[in-house]
């Protein structure tokens, strides 16, 4: 089971912060910060569910993860493991998820594949999602798997439609000539850009598009 503590820096003081594996008790709070995360025109249908956070603290608990920040709960990531082959990488969502059901969880897979990351609106300023990004890297490397990955949204695609294709979209904020909620936020974890996959998930704002993005295990080479 996982648990650190970190401090952080709020309104010129320090406040403690909390990592640690979700439980049963956490699941009315979860959905609630699902809700508050992922405003419409978000499909609802993808908020988590009972069944499904049963699944993650079941199949895989190393994976399911939160923060609370004075006893409040602040936000969640939540992955499971897959094999995945770089020489085939193309997916969607839906199916390495099993739609967020995570029964395609791979006891031997070979990647830490994330399924979701969210963090309460007014938790936002404390860089939680960096910090439970970083905790999702440390279990990479204390599982030994080859790799952490997930596919990125792409919100602001929707702004530039009209002008740039995806890649050239994708081209202008690895550049930084663009920020993007969701890219950005992920580039600055230290994830690298793998490849566009159209149809990647129901979401109108990127154009149903996501960004295959993943972080290597600096201590496994040829991976």
């Amino acid at each position: 089971m996982y648990k650190k503590e970190q401090y952080l820096y709020r309104k010129e003081k320090n406040v403690k912060a909390i990592v640690r594996n979700y439980v049963k008790e956490d699941f009315d709070e979860l959905i609630q910060i699902q809700k508050e995360s992922f405003p419409p025109p978000f499909p609802s249908d993808l908020w988590w569910n009972e069944e499904q956070l049963n699944n993650h603290i079941t199949l895989f608990p190393e994976g399911a993860l939160c923060v609370e920040i004075d006893g409040v709960l602040a936000g969640s990531i939540t992955g499971l493991l897959v094999g995945f082959n770089p020489e085939s990488p193309k997916h969607t969502w839906e199916e390495i998820t099993d739609s967020g059901y995570i029964k395609t969880h791979n006891k031997n897979g070979n990647t830490l594949y994330i399924v979701d990351i969210c963090i309460r609106p007014s938790f936002r300023k404390l860089d939680l999602g960096k910090l439970l990004m970083q905790s999702m890297y440390e279990a990479v490397i204390h599982l030994n798997l080859d790799r952490l990955l997930g596919g990125g949204r792409m919100p602001g695609y929707h702004k530039y439609a009209n002008e740039l294709t995806p890649e050239q979209y994708i081209e202008k904020v690895v550049n930084g000539e663009i920020h993007d909620q969701v890219i950005s936020f992920l580039l600055r974890c230290g994830r690298t850009p793998l490849m566009l996959v159209p149809g990647y998930l129901e979401d109108e704002e990127s154009h149903h598009y996501g960004l295959l993005m993943e972080w290597k295990n600096p201590f496994k080479s040829g991976c």
